[in-house]
């Protein structure tokens, strides 16, 4: 069972979301928050796998409540849910530690496949909003040279990467690959480790930032 808390300031949304998420049988949600700080004081006893996190709210914000989240409590992933497309709020967002961004227009049964592939390590970024995250690390691209990223990882681990920054999930990966679904989930843990950061999407931003993955083959 995924145990989901959903941080919103609109009541409504809260509700629909609620109804949208407790009629899948895998989905629990645990709590409801209406800011940043209320969501913070949640997480001791709802104990979520997921948080879904609006932004622009009262107090304190969905930015700083996912950075907040994820120094305090680094095994929650914190799922962007927001009207906000505009590129400082994606940036922002995934800088400070989100591991997927969703517009609220999100069809429900999308909503419901990124709150369990975020549960599983999965990253999930809006079509609408990855465009204008992957021109700004293509812009920002530096050369390999400057870097000893691919020195430290292996050939596998390499290829591993390549993919999870191209989206694909780890059965995905599998599949490509040809191996089995654990394998590489055992090479994304090794990955994140090796590059220092705590998500999926951190590390595909690493992968494009230095030209370990073409935009091209996405």
């Amino acid at each position: 069972m995924i145990r989901v808390l959903i941080c919103d300031d609109q009541w409504i949304v809260c509700e629909g979301l609620e109804a949208i998420l407790e009629a899948d049988r895998d989905i629990e949600v645990v709590g409801i928050a209406h800011d940043g700080a209320q969501a913070l004081e949640l997480i001791p006893q709802t104990k979520p796998d997921v948080v879904l996190m609006d932004l622009k709210m009262p107090g304190m914000n969905g930015i700083q409540a996912t950075r907040k989240i994820g120094e305090q409590y680094p095994h929650i992933k914190v799922l962007v849910l927001t009207t906000y497309g505009a590129d400082e709020w994606v940036f922002d967002a995934i800088r400070s530690g989100a591991a997927g961004y969703l517009l609220k227009g999100t069809p429900r049964d999308a909503l419901i496949e990124a709150v369990k592939g975020t549960a599983s390590g999965d990253t999930h970024v809006d079509p609408a909003v990855a465009g204008k995250l992957f021109d700004r690390i293509a812009r920002n691209r530096a050369p390999l040279s400057n870097t000893t990223i691919a020195d430290a990882l292996s050939d596998r681990e390499l290829d591993v990467l390549r993919l999870l920054a191209r989206g694909l999930s780890n059965a995905e990966i599998a599949q490509q690959l040809h191996l089995s679904e654990g394998t590489v989930r055992n090479y994304v843990s090794a990955v994140l480790a090796k590059l220092e950061v705590s998500d999926r999407t951190q590390a595909a931003i690493l992968a494009l930032r230095y030209g370990l993955a073409d935009l091209g083959e996405m």
